[in-house]
């Protein structure tokens, strides 16, 4: 299954485990195809240097695992359907690289609940959604 795993979603699998590193390591195996884009990795290399004090360099080491773990799509199309910028990088990351599911934690995209097609769903539920034992 392709799947955008949010920036909130990975930095909570760096900083904090649980259920997103299960999926985030779900993906490390194989199990997931993770997508993303360059605004995406951008992000969460900025946050990781600003919000929770990484060095550069170890930031910079988080972003090229996940630049050689996932499908890096470059959008040709961003989306305006939500009011942050940011959130519709996740929307065209999706659709750019035909994603089955969004998995993020911000409240903004799971209202939606889809969009084109593209399920948005927490973290728990997405883990619930697989057949797979968690």
């Amino acid at each position: 299954m392709r799947v955008v795993l949010d920036t909130n979603v990975l930095v909570s699998a760096v900083l904090l485990g649980g259920v997103p590193r299960r999926l985030l390591e779900r993906g490390i195996r194989g199990e997931l195809d993770l997508v993303t884009s360059p605004a995406l990795i951008d992000e969460l290399e900025e946050i990781l240097r600003e919000r929770f004090g990484f060095p550069a360099e170890i930031a910079g080491l988080v972003r090229g695992e996940i630049e050689v773990l996932a499908d890096v799509v470059r959008p040709s199309v961003v989306p305006r359907v939500v009011r942050d910028p940011d959130d519709n990088e996740v929307l065209a990351a999706a659709q750019a690289g035909r994603a089955e599911a969004i998995v993020t934690g911000d409240q903004d995209l799971l209202v939606m609940g889809s969009h084109e097609g593209v399920q948005i769903l927490t973290p728990r539920a997405f883990l619930d959604s697989l057949a797979w034992p968690s």
